[in-house]
């Protein structure tokens, strides 16, 4: 549990109906319910639908990307219930806090584990007026959903509220620390840096109105607000509550209303907000009630592009800049008067960057876009700050005559220049452009005696801005009565309001920027008040002086580390030696911070605004989402396109040289295969730009990486206007030493690039030095992403482990923002000079050469071993090499090298792709010869995704509104479900048209209504029309694999076809055969069976019908013809192929009859039986109709006789003597030899083995093998013998 040090927050807490309590329950599922007065939000974990399944859920469900990602994997879900409370609800919970919350910021998911934030303590902040409060957050805890380990993991230590630039010493003096913090704690919260950014004291939150809009932008006279209205972009707690606002959104119009009023869900934004209370006496203002006024200032940091100093400027693709702050000065005057005034600042709108270092004023300003680059992002921009506040003041801080500044300015001014918002008004007069800039060196202007106080004169040029831009003022409502006393909910009539922004900005935008801003804000509030000719004491000026010196150390400490430089002159108006030392000390603290603290703290920054690599939102559990999500996947061709690019990749060692620039480039840049095509992208990789001499391979040499992007930016335009084509604009470009990479792209490209990131690495002198190393940039081409990297490897014939090793750190290191690494991407393109050489001989590899054996140099590619072994480079590809090697030849010929070194010719210049949505047409080398290696090119055609998103929301939306319609609105209701798996609440759909759904603990498809599900299959007709039959073959398994066909055609000219359905299912119903069907009419009609005769020990059987395939006429001549001598030995085992059987099986002997075999065989054949008791009993008595001999009634099979079989009182066939019908036997067929004399031939065989396993039986196969009767079926009845 978190204690705040003692006497930390002297403000009052939230009001209690502002707060919530927490309780918990442990079993049977972990759950955590957020109560409040009313109502309670219930959450729990989905252990079954998170973590173990690859798909983060068990319908299977695609990401909304693409892309390899393994961010799906890691996709938590969590079930969610809002409902009344009631004892029954909290039955089984018990309290996880004895003391109440204030808030819930959200859930996050962090190393596997779901977590629960909210506000533990908090104070307040700021009135803005009767009604508007604001609560600064001082701690907030994290509670873990998922696992019981951490609840014991107490944070230990000093939260430092205050943010005080002194070390907290609280932990060791205070009374609850007892020194706790030099013990080892033995498991870390895996949320403890997050909890540490969040309870610094730099985070705010309102439970009463929407803070993250300026006054004029939000409805005053309501008592309510709407979540959904939040300005995204001043909303930190963005990712963490987007998952509840999202489940908010879907409830029901009065439990939506419910959720808002208990405040449950919180919004915070960073950065300052404090009230001053001005007292009667002075304010400008008098009132009759005699209550105080509230001065109040409010700023409000961007998360767009948040990040720590060096870790963040300047623009990106959105538009968006680094430490973009709006600050609002307000006055509420219990008279009736509510006063508003905006103004922002932003780091200066250009892409650039700057390293820390230890050493003051080395910190290198790095511009990293071209002019025509950057002019779409910022214009768009501006376009959204006149969208928002109107028209646009620029008041540039920046010096004049230090040169990175001046870098940054004139690229400002080109920009502003070139922006269609800065053209003149309609009548010409540039003062009514809706963008202009005032250029105000403010440190040359305050170098003189009068110090920062000179600053006061730029209120001249920006005089004009105040009045134009005017202010935004409300009045109460005043219904015929003078009495003006305050009334909590009298209406608010605007009177004014505010129609432009001043945008200041110096470098860092922090100690000259919040000066000149307090110096706005004073003329703004001098205004409005001079306009009821009214005008303020020095005092109120103090109370306004010090809200914004407090308001430059917040702002400070959260981009820098340390509290703002000038705010001595800020807060007393002078600058005093106290003021001037403390600067000094800030200095300081700050070169400490920008380099050990920020790294770590702009990763925990991405963490809880969810931009790391792999990082997705918690998804809150609901079967309507979870079906409109499988629906969406299904739909998608409606709302994604894809559309193919060509990208152009070139790479080239000049070997320091710079006379290449006055050469033509155009057979490298425009080779003749491709003849008049225009690629939309061009990325050209130099290495050995500069001479790699010891001089050089510590620093990186702009000024030649100029001369080569102009030669080739120059060369790609002339061939442009030549084909009427589009310009190229740079689009980036980076360094490291001797390595440079380019990006071109077409105008109308940029529209559809952004985040333009690049990165380097080095590798020379164990990653010291940057002779050798990678430069990448990647961007995001719609919604592809793209990755283009050129690399200079380890040197020296035999060093192709070193190489090996550069890879594996370039791939391993190279990291752009938010973690992101090479493999992250769509489509990766590697360029540049590997070093990999030819394992052969310099004579060998000459000769291979001059004969253009490319095959055997290829098969010694030392390259090629190294991909093949999967040391270097694995799963990239490379296209068939058809040009000669690259290296080394003499400077301006042909010839390899011919110095005392003589080199081996190599392929070292090389390009390498991965990704399947790459497709290389051209691979060749081009003839430059100013250099000792040879320019490599490459052409690709790259298939994008394009997704149109508001398209994609609306089919959404459809699908829900439709979805809820179909199966009503009813969540995830987890008090009525606990008893069950999460999937049970799945609403799942068949996969396929006519199958079942699919499965779960409750539902199984083949269960009807607790029975086994049955199913009539219908018998499919073969080519010949005839009914086909179920393959025997086939195995047991449906679902396993095999090649065997369900149905076979079987010939029914064969007297081996079968009408049987050898099936593994007994429900199977199988349509009998017509004449089968004809004998089981006739048999309906046929006389009583007779019981069996006694047996006659002295004579033998004799078997008048045979089961299978019989010839009855053959039958009753044998019967008339039997006599009273020995039986014949059984017939021979059938050989295959033997003559004289004819196609179908043997006849079957009959014992004493002597019937010939060829006698089964005479006359026509009968349609066959199925081997079934209800077929045997169709044909016997079809028989007996006839006057024939009825059949006997079967007795107990041999194998289950207790008399032995060979005992002569008891026939192992278990008939009667003259008995006639079918003998049967078990199924499984005897593969014992028949004893020659044996009581009809049969033994002791006919009972299986000890331990034979039942199984399949060719039931044909069984009644040749051992002469026997077959069948499957017995009638058992007592012995009658």
């Amino acid at each position: 549990m978190d204690v705040p040090p003692p006497g930390t927050w002297s403000a009052k807490p939230p009001a209690p109906d502002k707060s919530c309590e927490l309780y918990i329950r442990d079993y049977p599922h972990r759950s955590i319910a957020i109560v409040s007065p009313s109502h309670v939000l219930i959450l729990r974990y989905s252990s079954s639908t998170s973590g173990q399944d690859p798909n983060g859920s068990h319908t299977s469900l695609c990401s909304s990307k693409a892309r390899n990602n393994p961010a799906d994997s890691s996709i938590a879900k969590c079930m969610v219930e809002f409902s009344p409370i009631s004892e029954k609800l909290l039955k089984d919970y018990r309290p996880l806090t004895p003391r109440p919350i204030y808030g819930t910021l959200g859930l996050i998911a962090v190393s596997g584990e779901v977590f629960l934030s909210v506000i533990t303590h908090a104070s307040r902040a700021a009135t803005v007026r009767p009604g508007e409060t604001v609560e600064r957050i001082g701690s907030v805890a994290f509670y873990c959903l998922s696992s019981a380990d951490y609840d014991d993991v107490v944070p230990l230590e000093s939260l430092e509220p205050d943010m005080s630039d002194a070390v907290s010493v609280y932990s060791q003096t205070s009374a609850y620390g007892q020194n706790l913090s030099r013990r080892e704690v033995a498991l870390e919260h895996p949320c403890h840096e997050l909890r540490k950014l969040l309870s610094n004291g730099s985070f705010y939150y309102s439970t009463d109105f929407d803070v993250t809009n300026r006054a004029q932008d939000r409805p005053l006279n309501s008592d309510s607000f709407d979540i959904d209205n939040f300005d995204d972009a001043f909303l930190w707690n963005s990712f963490m509550i987007s998952p509840l606002v999202k489940f908010r959104s879907r409830l029901l119009p009065q439990e939506r209303e419910s959720l808002d009023s208990s405040r449950i869900l919180t919004s915070a934004f960073r950065g300052f907000c404090k009230t001053m209370t001005i007292p009667q006496s002075s304010c400008p203002i008098k009132s009759r009630s005699g209550m105080p006024s509230y001065l109040t200032l409010i700023s409000r940091l961007s998360c767009r592009r948040a990040g720590t100093r060096f870790n963040s400027r300047g623009i990106d693709d959105d538009g968006h800049v680094a430490n973009f702050v709006e600050s609002e000065t307000s006055f509420w005057s219990p008279a009736g008067v509510f006063f508003s005034y905006a103004q922002i600042r932003g780091s200066v709108p250009v892409f650039w960057e700057q390293a820390a270092d230890l050493v003051p004023g080395r910190q290198k300003i790095t511009v990293t876009r071209s002019p025509e680059g950057t002019q779409p992002s910022f214009n768009k921009h501006f376009e959204e700050l006149e969208q928002t506040y109107g028209a646009v003041h620029v008041v540039n801080l920046l010096s004049e005559t230090k040169p990175a500044e001046i870098e940054l300015s004139t690229l400002y001014a080109n920009g502003i220049r070139n922006c269609p918002l800065s053209r003149p008004g309609m009548d010409g007069d540039e003062d009514h452009a809706l963008l202009r800039e005032t250029r105000y060196d403010f440190h040359a202007e305050t170098k003189g005696p009068a110090g920062y106080e000179a600053a006061r004169e730029i209120r001249r040029y920006i005089e004009d801005s105040i009045d134009g831009f005017a202010y935004f003022l409300a009045e109460e409502a005043r219904d015929g009565s003078e009495n003006l006393e305050v009334k909590h909910h009298a209406r608010m009539v605007v009177s004014l309001q505010q129609e432009g922004v001043f945008r200041t900005n110096c470098l860092d935008c922090l100690d000259r920027t919040n000066l000149i801003q307090t110096l706005i804000s004073q003329m703004a509030v001098e205004a409005f008040l001079g306009h009821r000719g009214l005008f303020a004491a020095s005092d109120f000026w103090m109370r306004h002086s010090s809200l914004w010196a407090d308001n430059g150390d917040s702002l400070s400490k959260i981009y820098a580390g340390t509290g703002a430089l000038k705010s001595s002159f800020t807060r007393h108006g002078k600058m005093s030696l106290a003021g001037a030392v403390a600067d000094v000390r800030k200095s300081v603290q700050r070169i400490y911070h920008n380099n050990f603290v920020d790294p770590s703290r702009q990763i925990t920054i991405d963490m809880l605004l969810g931009r790391l690599v792999g990082q997705a939102p918690v998804h809150l559990f609901d079967p309507i989402s979870d079906f409109v999500s499988v629906e969406l996947n299904k739909r998608g061709e409606e709302f994604s396109s894809s559309e193919t690019i060509s990208i152009w990749v070139g790479t080239f060692n000049l070997n320091g040289r710079t006379e290449g620039t006055e050469q033509d480039l155009s057979p490298w840049l425009f080779p003749p295969p491709m003849e008049n095509e225009q690629p939309d992208i061009y990325a050209v990789g130099f290495q050995e730009i500069v001479e790699l001499s010891p001089q050089q391979i510590m620093n990186s040499d702009p000024s030649r990486k100029n001369l080569w992007e102009q030669a080739v930016q120059s060369t790609l335009n002339r061939r442009q206007a030549a084909l009427g084509g589009e310009k190229y604009v740079l689009l980036r470009s980076g360094q490291l030493v001797g390595a440079a990479l380019c990006i071109f792209v077409k105008t109308s490209a940029l529209k559809q690039i952004r985040n333009v990131e690049g990165s380097v690495k080095k590798t020379g002198m164990s990653g010291m030095a940057g002779n050798k190393g990678a430069v990448a940039i990647r961007f995001d081409y719609a919604n592809t992403q793209i990755c283009l990297v050129t690399a200079h490897l380890a040197a020296g014939f035999a060093n192709y482990d070193e190489r090996n090793r550069d890879y594996a750190t370039i791939h391993h290191g190279l990291r752009f923002q938010r973690n992101r690494g090479i493999d992250d991407h769509d489509a990766v393109i590697w360029m540049g000079d590997f070093n990999y050489r030819i394992g052969l001989s310099s004579e060998t590899a000459r000769a291979l050469v001059k004969r253009r054996d490319l095959e055997s140099l290829y098969e010694n590619d030392q390259l090629n071993l190294q991909m093949v072994a999967g040391l270097a480079f694995p799963f990239y590809s490379e296209a068939r090499i058809t040009f000669l090697p690259t290296y080394r030849f003499d400077i301006g010929t042909d010839e390899y090298d011919t110095s005392e070194k003589a080199r081996i010719p190599a392929w070292t210049d090389r390009i390498l792709r991965k990704g399947a949505i790459l497709r290389q047409l051209l691979y060749d080398s081009a003839p430059l010869k100013f250099s000792d290696h040879r320019p490599v090119y490459a052409y690709f055609q790259c298939r994008v995704s394009i997704v149109d998103e508001a398209r994609r929301e609306a089919i959404s939306q459809e699908l829900y509104r439709r979805r809820t319609a179909d199966v009503g609105a009813s969540g995830s209701h987890v008090g009525e479900f606990d008893e069950t798996e999460d999937e049970d609440l799945i609403g799942y759909d068949a996969i396929e048209p006519g199958l079942p759904p699919a499965s779960s603990d409750r539902n199984k498809w083949w269960l009807d209504n607790k029975q086994p599900a049955r199913a009539q299959i219908p018998v499919p007709r073969g080519r010949d029309g005839q009914p086909m039959a179920l393959n025997p073959n086939r195995p047991s398994n449906p679902f396993g694999h095999n090649e065997e066909q369900d149905w076979i055609s079987i010939s029914r000219s064969s007297s081996r076809a079968s009408f049987s359905s050898l099936s593994s299912s007994p429900y199977e119903k199988v349509t009998l055969p017509t004449m089968m069907m004809n004998s089981s009419a006739s048999a309906s009609t046929s006389t009583p069976r007779k019981p069996l005769p006694p047996r006659d020990t002295s004579t033998t059987g004799n078997l008048a019908a045979k089961v299978g395939r019989m010839n009855l006429a053959a039958a009753e001549q044998g019967q008339a013809a039997s006599s009273h001598t020995a039986p014949p030995p059984p017939p021979p085992r059938r050989q295959t192929g033997g003559s004289g059987m004819g196609p179908g099986p043997p006849s079957i002997s009959s014992q004493g009859a002597g019937i010939p075999l060829a006698g089964m065989q005479g006359g026509g054949l009968p349609p066959p039986l199925r081997p079934t008791s209800a077929a045997a009993s169709h044909s016997s008595q079809d028989t007996s109709s006839r006057g024939k001999a009825p059949p006997p009634v079967a007795k107990k099979p041999s194998h289950l006789t207790s008399s032995s079989p060979a005992s002569p009182s008891s026939p192992a066939n278990g008939f009667g003597d003259g008995g006639t019908g079918p003998r049967r036997h078990p199924t499984w067929p005897s593969k014992q030899p028949v004893a020659a004399g044996g009581t009809n031939g049969s033994s002791s065989g006919a009972q299986p083995p000890s331990g034979q396993r039942l199984g399949q039986a060719d039931l044909l196969d069984s009644l040749e093998d051992d002469g026997h009767g077959m069948g499957s079926w017995e009638t058992l009845q007592p012995s009658r013998a």
